[in-house]
C-alpha cells in the first residue's frame, strides 16, 4: 500500500514539473519574441501614447514690394493646448482658462472631457493669454507650444492683392496662395512629447525657411492709387472701386487698389467677397472705353483717318427697330472728335465703315476674349463673341462697349500697348524671388507678346485720346497743370438679374497713360455703381488726375511745359 501511495506522487511530482517547465518554456519563448523579434514594435507602441506629431511648414518667406519693404512676415508666436487626463478640477479650470483666452466656457469643458490626448485649445495666442494663463499656475495638462504666425504690417494695403494664410500657414489667398510652396518651400514635422509631469519638450527638425519674394507692386503708389478711391467711393457713394497702375514699357504691375479695403491680419472679420481682387477676377462691360480700340480698329484698317468725317445723326439713330442715341446732339465729326465727345452714333458709323469682322479681330489682338496670363489666381477672360455671331444692332452696342465684358486688368494691357508704341507685354506681379540671404533666386523678365497696331498708329492714337483732356473733351476732368495726358471716359449700364439694363445702376471708368510723349504709367479706374453721378467724366476722371500726378511726382517725373505740342481743335463738351 506505502508503494502505491509512493509510485502515485512520483507521478503527481512529475506531471506538475512537466506543466511547470512547458510554462517556463512558453514565457521564455514570449519573452525572447518580445525582447527581440517584437522590442522595436513595442517600444514605437508605447511611445505614441506619450507622442504628438505636427505636421506643419518651415518659416514661412517674406513678401517684398518692389522696394524691398516688407508688405508681408513671418513671426514667432505661441499655441495653447490641453491634456484632458491631466487636469484636475476640469469644470473649475474651464471656466478659468475660457475667461482667460476669451473662448466659450462649455466648448472648453468638452475639450477638457475629451478623451484624446491632445486638444487645441487656441491658436497663435496673444501675449497677454498667454502670460495671464502661466499666472494660473496648473501644473499639469496646459501645453504652450511655439509656432510661426503670418503678419502684415501695412495692414489693409493691398490687402486684396497679397491675400492671406490659414491657421496652419498655408497661402489660401491671392499672392500668399499662387507661391505658396516657394514662401513655404520644405515641409517639417514637430514631435511633442507628452509626459505625466507639467514640463514639455518639443523636438522641432531644422527650422526651415521658405524662399523670399519681391513683387513689382510699390508701396507708395499703391498707396496713392488707395487713397485716391477711398476718397471718390466715398464722395458719390459707390459699391466698390478699383484701379490697375502698370509700366506700359514692360507689364510690371506698380498698384492694384480696391476699395473696399480689408486687413489680412484679421481676414475673418470680412465678408468673404471683399478678399476677391476684383480688378483680375471681376468682368464688366466697359463702356465708351472700348471707343479707344474702336479707333484702333479705324486707323489700322486704312479706311479711315484720324480727319475722317461721319455724319453723327443730330443725336439719334435708328438701326432696323432699334434706336441709339447720344448725350449731345451732333453733326458730322471726325475721327478724333467722335472719340473726344463720346458719340456712340459716331462709334456705329465708324464699325459700318470698317466692317465687324476688323473690329473684332483688332479687340482680340489686343488681348480682349482672353487672359492675359497674369501670374495671379482667378483671373477672366471676359466675354467677346465671334463677330459673324454679331447682328447690326450687336456691333452698333459693342462699337462702344455695351455686350462685351473685360476685366480692369485686360483694359490696362490693352491700353499700355497703345502707350507703348503698339507693342503689347503681358503683365506680371512677381518681380523676383530671392533666398534668406537676399540673393535673387529667380527675376522675371518682361514678356513681349505681339505688335498689335503700327507705332504710326499709337501716335495717332494718342492724339485722340490725349483730346479727350482738353477743352470740350468728356475726360477734362483728367487734364493735369504741366503734363500731357491720355485718356478716354466710359460710362455703362449694368445688367439686371433679368437680363436687361437697369435704370439707375452705372459703371464709371476712365483709362489713360501719361506723359503723353513718352508714356511710364498706365491708370484703369473703375467705380461701380456710384449714387451721385455716373459719368466716368465725373467719378473716374479726377480719380485717373490725382493718382497720376501724384505718381509721376514721386517717381521724379518733371512736368513738360511743352503743353501744346499736340493740336487739337477744341468744342463742345459732353458728359462721357
Amino acid at each position: 500500500m506505502k508503494t502505491n501511495d509512493q509510485k502515485s506522487m512520483k507521478v503527481r511530482i512529475v506531471f506538475i514539473g512537466i506543466i511547470f517547465s512547458v510554462m517556463y518554456l512558453a514565457i521564455g519563448v514570449a519573452a525572447v519574441k518580445i525582447q527581440i523579434f517584437e522590442g522595436d514594435w513595442l517600444s514605437k507602441k508605447a511611445e505614441k501614447g506619450h507622442k504628438k506629431f505636427i505636421a506643419g511648414s518651415g518659416k514661412r518667406g517674406t513678401i517684398y514690394d518692389a522696394n524691398y519693404k516688407e508688405l508681408a512676415v513671418t513671426i514667432d508666436s505661441t499655441s495653447i493646448a490641453v491634456r484632458p487626463k491631466l487636469i484636475i478640477n476640469s469644470k473649475r479650470t474651464a471656466v478659468k482658462v475660457a475667461k482667460i483666452l476669451g473662448l466659450n466656457r462649455k466648448n472648453v469643458e468638452k475639450k477638457f472631457a475629451s478623451k484624446k490626448n491632445f486638444v487645441w485649445l487656441i491658436r497663435h495666442a496673444t501675449q497677454s493669454q498667454v502670460e495671464n494663463l502661466k499666472r494660473l499656475n496648473i501644473e499639469k495638462g496646459i501645453l504652450f507650444l511655439p509656432e510661426h504666425r503670418r503678419f502684415f504690417p501695412s495692414k489693409e494695403l493691398a490687402g486684396q492683392v497679397i491675400g492671406f494664410t490659414g491657421i496652419d500657414g498655408n497661402g489660401l489667398e491671392g499672392i500668399e496662395y499662387l507661391y505658396d510652396k516657394i514662401l513655404k518651400e520644405k515641409e517639417k514635422t514637430s514631435t511633442i512629447f507628452l509626459s505625466e509631469k507639467k514640463d514639455l519638450n518639443r523636438k522641432n527638425s531644422d527650422d526651415l525657411k521658405g524662399l523670399n519674394i519681391v513683387l513689382t507692386i510699390d508701396k507708395s503708389v499703391q498707396y496713392i492709387a488707395e487713397t485716391a478711391i477711398e476718397k471718390a467711393a466715398k464722395e458719390f457713394e459707390a459699391k466698390r472701386a478699383f484701379v490697375v497702375v502698370m509700366s506700359p514699357k514692360t507689364g510690371a504691375v506698380f498698384a492694384i487698389a480696391q476699395y473696399p479695403f480689408f486687413d489680412p491680419n484679421n481676414h475673418r472679420e470680412f465678408n468673404s467677397s471683399i478678399w476677391r481682387n476684383r480688378a483680375v477676377s471681376d468682368q464688366f462691360e466697359p463702356g465708351s472705353t472700348l471707343k479707344t480700340f474702336l479707333a484702333a480698329a479705324a486707323l489700322k484698317s486704312q479706311k479711315c483717318d484720324i480727319n475722317t468725317i461721319f455724319f453723327c445723326e443730330n443725336g439719334s439713330y435708328n438701326i432696323g427697330r432699334n434706336r441709339i442715341h447720344d448725350t449731345h446732339s451732333h453733326g458730322w465729326l471726325t475721327l478724333l472728335k467722335i472719340i473726344k465727345f463720346s458719340s456712340n452714333i459716331g462709334s456705329t458709323k465708324v464699325i459700318e465703315e470698317i466692317g465687324k469682322k476688323n473690329y473684332e479681330i483688332t479687340l482680340r489682338n489686343f488681348g480682349f476674349g482672353r487672359k492675359t496670363g497674369i501670374d495671379y489666381p482667378g483671373e477672366t477672360k471676359g466675354t467677346l463673341a465671334n463677330s459673324d455671331k454679331w447682328t447690326n444692332i450687336d456691333a452698333s452696342a459693342i462699337s462702344f462697349g455695351q455686350g462685351v465684358s473685360v476685366s480692369a486688368m485686360q483694359l490696362a494691357a490693352a491700353l499700355s500697348a497703345i502707350a507703348n508704341k503698339g507693342l503689347l507685354y503681358k503683365p506680371y506681379i512677381l518681380k523676383a524671388v530671392t533666398d534668406e540671404n537676399g540673393n535673387i533666386i529667380k527675376k522675371t523678365e518682361p514678356e513681349f507678346i505681339r505688335r498689335v497696331i503700327s507705332e504710326k498708329a499709337s501716335v495717332k492714337l494718342t492724339k485722340i485720346m490725349h483730346a479727350v483732356t482738353k477743352e470740350g473733351g468728356t475726360g477734362v476732368n483728367a487734364a493735369i497743370n504741366g503734363y500731357l495726358v491720355c485718356g478716354k471716359t466710359g460710362t455703362a449700364q449694368k445688367i439686371d438679374k433679368d437680363g436687361k439694363y437697369a435704370k439707375n445702376r452705372y459703371i464709371a471708368s476712365f483709362i489713360g497713360f501719361a506723359p503723353a510723349e513718352d508714356p511710364e504709367i498706365t491708370v484703369v479706374v473703375v467705380v461701380d455703381e456710384p449714387r451721385k453721378q455716373h459719368y466716368g467724366g465725373i467719378v473716374a476722371a479726377p480719380v485717373f488726375k490725382e493718382i497720376v500726378f501724384k505718381t509721376l511726382n514721386y517717381l521724379n517725373i518733371l512736368p513738360d511745359i511743352k503743353v501744346n505740342r499736340f493740336t487739337v481743335d477744341a468744342g463742345k463738351r459732353s458728359s462721357g
